[in-house]
């Protein structure tokens, strides 16, 4: 049975590796952002940590206080007791003075270590904020280094292929055929309209010699 277990253990885990892999042959860039964002959620949780215990540091910080202030003031009221004779209440002061100083004590050391632990815990916080955005420019660079390699593949593909400039050239024989088709069809139809323009003009001259010529005969 416990072979049969580890058996079944070690497909899985070649399974996951066979998988983790053909992802990576896929797309790097697209592993790498999500791990990225696993390492985002993380220092996103520590983060919260942080917060909590600065609110528990905050807390021991005022309960210390507190229990300062309460143990010097039944300190006072233990001297005014003991003073006027009264035993009971000087007693009773007494004891709460105690109490409240030993309280403040415990919470003067729970403070302490408390307050190291955010120190430590923001320091590597800190870290963890720093690496992550450093891995966000080493992605930015692989980023870069991925669409280079890119289009120069693609580049490299358009350079070898030989009916690429075949094509090319096809089309602007077409274009430089069409450009001059269309050139001769313009200067045709100037020639055309300069002619019919010119002739016009002829026409008008000749008709005001031969009106000429009537009258002079005429006379």
């Amino acid at each position: 049975m416990a072979n049969l277990l580890t058996k079944i253990k070690d497909l899985i885990i070649a399974d996951l590796n066979e998988t983790r892999q053909h992802k990576e042959k896929q797309s790097p860039i697209a592993l790498l952002n999500q791990y990225l964002r696993e390492c985002e959620q993380e220092t996103e949780n520590v983060g919260k940590l942080v917060e909590r215990q600065a609110s528990l540091q905050e807390e021991f910080t005022r309960e210390y206080h507190q229990a300062i202030e309460r143990a010097e003031k039944r300190k006072y009221q233990a001297d005014i007791a003991s003073t006027a004779g009264e035993t009971e209440l000087y007693q009773f002061a007494a004891k709460e003075h105690q109490q409240y100083t030993e309280r403040a004590e415990r919470l003067k050391t729970s403070l302490a270590q408390v307050s190291e632990q955010l120190s430590e815990l923001e320091r590597k916080h800190d870290e963890m904020k720093h690496k992550l955005k450093d891995m966000h420019l080493r992605r930015m660079e692989l980023m870069g280094r991925e669409n280079i390699t890119r289009a120069n593949l693609k580049i490299n593909q358009v350079a070898e292929s030989s009916s690429v400039p075949d094509q090319f050239s096809s089309k602007f024989k077409d274009i430089e055929n069409y450009l001059e088709r269309l050139e001769q069809k313009v200067n045709h139809s100037f020639f055309h309209s300069t002619i019919d323009a010119r002739m016009e003009q002829l026409e008008k001259e000749r008709g005001k010699q031969d009106e000429q010529s009537v009258n002079l005969t005429k006379e």
